[in-house]
């Protein structure tokens, strides 16, 4: 069933034009997010490099907001608030084909309610969710070499494949790293990456501050080590070899030199953070990296609500 799409008029003439350019003409340094009257908290960030987009999952109610690299200011994509059964919504991203994923953080845990989503690029629902097993709290996704969505767990080590066959959509158990990784309080398993040779999904462990590599051949799953403070590694992006950790509460940016194969990664730096912001994740787009203000830190939330793409102190 096709959903309503709710893009601001001023938006209407870019989002229809299809490519937009990759130069860096008029583009803003901050992106503006629509957020609810008692208060919203954002979350995810994905990017279509493709089409000029990126979308923002919202955490208090579940919307999505799309915006564009050149205009400062974003407009709802998706409604929340049960829409699809969607009532928060955490990681998000976006394929080759333009088809948006987005995890649901814990929205099914004790609600029989989906665990993700899978949306066209026209905002049609292809599919809404459940993973395996009980207590999932699905945090972040990235795209495979086999083009599937793979999502992480923040509550138990494992990973789930969502890929469409003969059937349809489907959500499967693919890595279970039980007795490797140990499930500690707060969240486990969050940022996910795919290695620069492809062989390899680098994800963090935010709780910890550690680094763990999955074989997307065979799921096998080693620690990488780093030796760095990554306590509280949320989001990452990775650019050739060079991998960024947005770590939230802690406010700051460490990078590091990540190996192709993503088996072992050293730290270049770590760099504070604006202290008024907790920031959550990033993705790149048309070259420029834009991060989340998620206001985590705010009992209530208040505007303005934003994506930056200058978050270091100078």
């Amino acid at each position: 069933m096709k959903r309503p799409v709710v893009i601001a008029t001023a938006l209407l003439a870019t989002f229809g034009a299809g490519v937009v350019p990759a130069d860096a003409e008029a583009r803003p340094d901050t992106y503006h997010l629509t957020g609810d009257a008692g208060g919203s908290k954002f979350e995810g960030i994905g990017a279509d490099e493709r089409r000029g987009l990126f979308y923002v999952s919202e955490v208090t109610g579940g919307e999505i907001h799309r915006g564009t690299a050149q205009s400062a200011q974003t407009a709802e994509w998706l409604a929340g608030d049960g829409t699809d059964g969607r009532f928060t919504a955490r990681g998000i991203t976006v394929d080759a084909a333009g088809r948006v994923f987005v995890a649901g953080g814990p929205n099914g845990i004790g609600t029989g309610r989906p665990d993700l989503w899978v949306y066209s690029a026209d905002g049609t629902l292809l599919a809404a969710l459940r993973a395996p097993g009980t207590d999932v709290f699905l945090n972040d996704v990235a795209i495979g070499p086999d083009g599937a969505a793979y999502f992480t767990n923040s509550n138990d080590p494992k990973i789930y494949r969502v890929a469409a066959d003969g059937s349809g959509w489907t959500a499967t158990l693919w890595a279970d790293a039980t007795g490797v990784v140990e499930r500690q309080p707060g969240f486990n398993l969050g940022g996910i990456v795919l290695s620069a040779d492809r062989t390899a999904f680098v994800v963090a462990q935010g709780n910890v501050g550690k680094l763990w590599r999955f074989d997307t051949g065979t799921a096998a799953v080693r620690e990488i080590t780093t030796g760095a403070d990554l306590v509280n590694a949320d989001g990452l992006v990775r650019q050739g070899n060079k991998l960024t950790v947005v770590r939230n509460f802690s406010r700051m940016l460490a990078t590091l030199h990540l190996s192709a194969d993503g088996g072992t990664a050293t730290l270049v730096r770590q760099q504070a953070t604006d202290p008024t912001r907790v920031l959550t994740t990033a993705k790149t787009l048309h070259g420029r990296m834009l991060f989340v203000d998620s206001k985590f830190d705010e009992p209530t939330a208040t505007p303005p609500y934003e994506v930056v793409t200058d978050p270091v102190v100078r």
